[in-house]
């Protein structure tokens, strides 16, 4: 992590650092097994698509910053701009993750859309400290992944019994995914890319 602050920290307007920002997490999502698309023209409410192949698209908005509030903490504000409304949160139906990275630290956040809901949100992370409010969500590519095998996998099989037996909610469990191992690599090879 010497050389952590030669990533997006050099990119220096918003948008080009937004677009790269956006390129990253498309490559980690792919390389955790996932396909990946996004809007064309960037004109829908989410900036990434995300699948399995065998359940829903899920819609993520992509959010960074460097901008640190105080010493070990994080902001970034989660919202639209609303035209002469100024801003507003994301409605339902339109986001269901929220991936935020902080720059400086090289970390992802990813948050289901119930945690910051439809409000105009500030919210505040803490990478590498304990207790800190999001820290559940740090690193969480799980729940993209179980998320994305959807609760209905495959055609509905019928079985007649006198015996109940308990199915398993997939939701449930977080998937271990070895494609996790190839992530350190991949993050070396994108900090290589910018060191000079």
């Amino acid at each position: 992590m010497k050389n952590r602050k030669n990533l997006g920290c050099r990119i220096k307007g918003t948008k080009e650092r937004g677009a790269w920002a956006e390129l990253y997490f498309m490559v980690l999502a792919m390389s955790q097994g996932l396909k990946v698309s996004s809007p064309y023209g960037g004109l829908g409410p989410y900036d990434v698509g995300v699948e399995d192949g065998t359940g829903p698209i899920l819609r993520v908005q992509v959010k960074c910053t460097l901008y640190q509030c105080r010493k070990g903490c994080y902001c970034m504000s989660i919202n639209v701009k609303d035209g002469s409304r100024g801003r507003r949160g994301y409605a339902p139906g339109t986001v269901d993750f929220f991936a935020v990275y902080i720059i400086p630290t090289d970390d992802w956040y990813i948050l289901p859309y119930a945690v910051v809901g439809n409000r105009d949100a500030n919210v505040y992370f803490r990478p590498g400290f304990k207790g800190q409010k999001y820290g559940e969500y740090r690193e969480a590519w799980d729940l993209l992944l179980t998320a994305a095998k959807g609760r209905g996998n495959g055609p509905l099989e019928i079985r007649a019994c006198c015996e109940q037996t308990k199915m398993a909610d997939p939701l449930d469990e977080r998937i271990d995914s070895s494609a996790a191992t190839s992530r350190p690599t991949i993050r070396k090879m994108f900090r290589a890319l910018f060191q000079s």
